[in-house]
């Protein structure tokens, strides 16, 4: 049988700690070659409203494979639906009937701050305290939440989006949710400037940040760019930061933020210091001083959502949470 999970049930099931320990461990299998990750297979949508795209992967401990499907449609920000829309299938391992269907947008909400959470635990100055939030929609919260446990002692947010009511709005709601200083405020460059943390979390094809507000020592996890033509970050903030990433293979196909400043010149392809799972792993270097720039490009990977699904599909059984539904072919049918 499989389990179908709607996204309240997701939400209620898995904490942002526990998803932060999954992308870890499936972040470390990846850059060790246990796990497998094609990179995602996309189709256009007519005039150029979005795409449908195609996630697949495998994880060897524990043993989950899956696919998560998904459309991205530009028209969903700022309404009622999230902008993805879609679902991950969990397979059974060994003879590949699906055993779970979970509602997609929930996942990728927190398995994206997840992973930005797990480069920031490793990557941002223990002392953190000031975080610059550029982008006040679903990936914004689940990121401020994210920071929130990577870096606890955090002690002010600042938050800019071009909608102010949005903007506004998120502020006042946050800052009551975990009983922290947040601030609206009215350009990127305010929400950046001297912050320890940086978030870039839009849908934004040009740079909406740009290296020279960038304060020594800070760390940057940037989300919102992972088609090669779409930017958040400049040339200029790439190439002052030590660049890691979670897929190399990914990395060189689909961030914008790094291509583009690679075909302007700004950088190399040597300028990749490692894939997070490497620094994870002990393979490679980390932070090297308190003054160095470091930057996350999170370009979501499958094993993310496929080692999640597992998970959830797991504790919904002992919880018995969901429905059941079969969906095994058989030969006999």
């Amino acid at each position: 049988m499989a389990i179908v999970l709607d996204q309240q049930e997701i939400r209620r099931l898995l904490s942002m700690a526990t998803c932060m320990d999954l992308v870890e461990r499936a972040l470390r299998e990846l850059s060790s070659g246990a796990a497998r990750n094609p990179l995602r297979w996309a189709m256009p949508l007519p005039d150029r409203r979005g795409l449908l795209g195609m996630m697949p992967g495998r994880t060897v401990d524990p043993p989950a494979l899956g696919l998560k499907v998904v459309s991205i449609v530009h028209a969903n920000h700022g309404t009622e639906l999230d902008a993805h829309q879609g679902v991950v299938i969990a397979f059974d391992p060994e003879r590949g009937f699906p055993i779970a269907v979970l509602e997609a947008s929930e996942i990728t909400a927190i398995r994206t701050a997840a992973a930005s959470g797990v480069a920031t635990r490793a990557l941002a100055r223990a002392d953190a305290s000031v975080l610059g939030l550029v982008g006040s929609g679903v990936q914004a919260r689940t990121h401020l939440e994210a920071m929130l446990i990577a870096r606890p002692g955090l002690e002010r947010v600042r938050v800019h989006s071009r909608d102010a009511a949005r903007r506004e709005a998120f502020a006042e709601r946050e800052a009551e949710r975990f009983g922290i200083a947040v601030e609206a405020v009215a350009t990127a460059r305010e929400a950046v400037i001297g912050a320890d943390l940086v978030c870039t979390t839009t849908s934004a094809r040009e740079p909406v940040l740009l290296g020279e507000w960038l304060a020594p020592g800070a760390h940057v996890n940037a989300v919102g760019a992972c088609v090669p033509r779409a930017r958040e970050l400049d040339a200029d903030a790439v190439a002052r930061s030590r660049l890691y990433t979670d897929c190399k293979e990914s990395l060189e196909n689909e961030a914008g933020d790094f291509l583009l400043a690679r075909d302007e010149g700004a950088v190399t392809d040597e300028h990749l210091v490692a894939e997070l799972g490497d620094v994870l792993l002990g393979r490679a270097p980390g932070r090297g001083s308190p003054e160095e720039i470091t930057l996350f490009e999170s370009l979501g990977v499958g094993v993310e959502d496929v080692i999640v699904a597992d998970w959830l599909a797991r504790r919904a059984r002992e919880e018995g949470v969901g429905v059941d539904v079969d969906l095994a072919g058989r030969a006999d049918a």
